[in-house]
């Protein structure tokens, strides 16, 4: 765990009491005391407006695939490698952290209810995403809500027999719900990848521990830019373990890459494959060097 990790006394995420956020930053910053943000915008504006410490955020689920909304977000992160310089209004978040949660989604209604009574779900889109086929295996009518948590809220106030949640089971506990169906995910592992955002970077000593390292890259539309940006890590042997794609400025004309890799940039052969993609790119900015979460050595 980092210094700044160590000592932060506040951390914002989205959502309210109960949500998956709020459990997986119990997990990973259990010294910590959490406020519930509406959006993933807001959890990160606390940090830039110094009101909390950190933020807590997911960016993607091993089932639901990327959170869209978080990584159109953390396009805003990060310090340009050196040669390059960074976007005008700065970049003042960095992502000191990352922390995955086995998420058990819960099937909620309000006291007494009988599940083949239920016809309206509510929850977030991710979640709805992560429990299709339950959702159509009892023909429910999705209602999309602005937070899992919220939505158990949200049902508990309609007093509704009919109308349920997909929520945690804290969710259930906090807003007087009973657990209709239980665990009912898609799938067995279903996994959620949080990042944990300061205000400042700080990267991790290059000590021989597993590290991650994150950063945003540029190339022009021209045939195999994308090819010859990327060589550089093949031929180091340095392991590309996430890249997403975004459209710049709404045209097909550039475009600009989210990149995830392991390893440190203090490591021989990281600094030759940033050194080739530095060479082959129109900015580089680095997101965060941080140490990789335990659970991606049990990856299958």
């Amino acid at each position: 765990m980092s210094t700044l990790i160590a000592r932060a006394k506040t951390v914002a995420f989205q959502g309210e009491a109960g949500a998956y956020a709020n459990l997986a930053a119990k997990e990973a910053i259990p010294h910590a005391e959490f406020i519930g943000k509406p959006t993933f915008e807001a959890a990160l504006e606390a940090v830039r407006q110094g009101e909390t410490d950190l933020a807590f955020v997911p960016v993607e689920n091993s089932v639901y695939g990327r959170i869209a909304d978080v990584h159109q977000l953390v396009r805003h992160f990060g310090r340009a490698v050196k040669g390059f310089v960074p976007d005008k209004g700065g970049r003042d978040l960095f992502i000191l952290g990352e922390h995955f949660h086995r998420v058990r989604h819960q099937l909620l209604g309000v006291k007494g209810a009988k599940l083949e009574d239920v016809k309206t779900v509510y929850s977030q889109a991710p979640a709805l995403g992560q429990v299709r086929k339950v959702v159509k295996e009892l023909g429910l009518v999705e209602k999309q809500w602005y937070d899992t948590a919220g939505s158990a809220r949200h049902v508990a106030e309609l007093g509704d027999p009919t109308c349920a949640a997909v929520a945690s089971s804290l969710a259930g506990e906090i807003y007087g719900l009973d657990i209709l169906k239980a665990d009912i995910e898609d799938a067995s592992n279903n996994m959620t990848r949080f990042l944990i955002v300061g205000g400042e970077p700080e990267d991790p000593p290059n000590d021989g521990s597993a590290v991650i390292t994150t950063f945003l890259f540029g190339v022009r539309n021209i045939p195999a830019a994308l090819y010859k940006a990327l060589g550089g890590f093949a031929t180091n042997g340095v392991n590309m373990t996430k890249l997403e794609s975004y459209q710049l400025g709404g045209s097909f004309n550039a475009t600009e890459f989210y990149a995830d890799i392991e390893g440190h940039p203090d490591s021989r052969n990281v600094r030759l494959a940033l050194e080739e993609l530095s060479f082959f790119s129109s900015r580089v900015i680095m997101l965060g060097i941080y140490p990789a979460h335990p659970y991606r050595n049990e990856m299958p």
